[in-house]
């Protein structure tokens, strides 16, 4: 069989959902290799910073790296801006639902409010709240949060940094999107 023969899903026999599932699961395994040519495509992106999002987005990993954070967070630093192509005005949202499946609850509420966090640096400029990030000062995930955009993600525009290149991350990356997918193992963490 090269295609089902059905137009409506309920339409659809066991031999054909067989099918595609076979289909599906090798559609998921190449993951990785979607992700690093969404990377890839950041360096195209959004202009007018001193570096590209991709080079955002690397020097992002790095200071997590560099910093001592886990394999979670340091492939959340490098994926967190992953969204700017298709969801501008939510990407944190996109990079979150992306690295949900594959990573522990602190680390996706962490890249789903960071675009929220990220405003305390700059929302005032444009006669924004800057503070809406407190209204979850009492989350358990607060100060990682915090400390991501503090460390991570708000200090990487830095053209001098030495930051590693995308062949350095890829093995984390395809560490990480190759588990598992909702492996409560790891994606289930206590809130305290």
């Amino acid at each position: 069989m090269n295609q089902v023969q059905f137009t409506q899903m309920k339409d659809g026999t066991r031999e054909e959902y067989v099918f595609l599932q076979a289909l599906e699961h090798d559609y998921i395994r190449q993951l990785p290799d979607r992700l690093l040519q969404g990377l890839q495509r950041l360096d195209g992106s959004l202009q007018g910073y001193q570096v590209s999002r991709l080079e955002h987005s690397l020097q992002s990993a790095t200071r997590a790296e560099d910093d001592g954070a886990d394999i979670e967070m340091v492939v959340a630093a490098l994926v967190h801006d992953i969204g700017d192509e298709l969801a501008p005005e939510n990407h944190s949202q996109m990079a979150a639902a992306i690295l949900r499946p594959y990573v522990r609850a602190e680390v996706t509420w962490v890249v789903e409010m960071h675009g929220l966090f990220q405003m305390q640096f700059y929302a005032n400029h444009y006669g924004k709240d800057a503070a809406g990030h407190l209204a979850y000062r009492d989350h358990p995930w607060f100060d990682s949060c915090q400390r991501f955009c503090e460390r991570y993600d708000q200090a990487a525009f830095d053209p001098s940094y030495p930051t590693r290149p995308l062949a350095h991350f890829e093995p984390m990356l395809r560490e990480v999107f190759s588990r598992k997918p909702f492996d409560p193992a790891v994606i289930q963490q206590p809130l305290s």
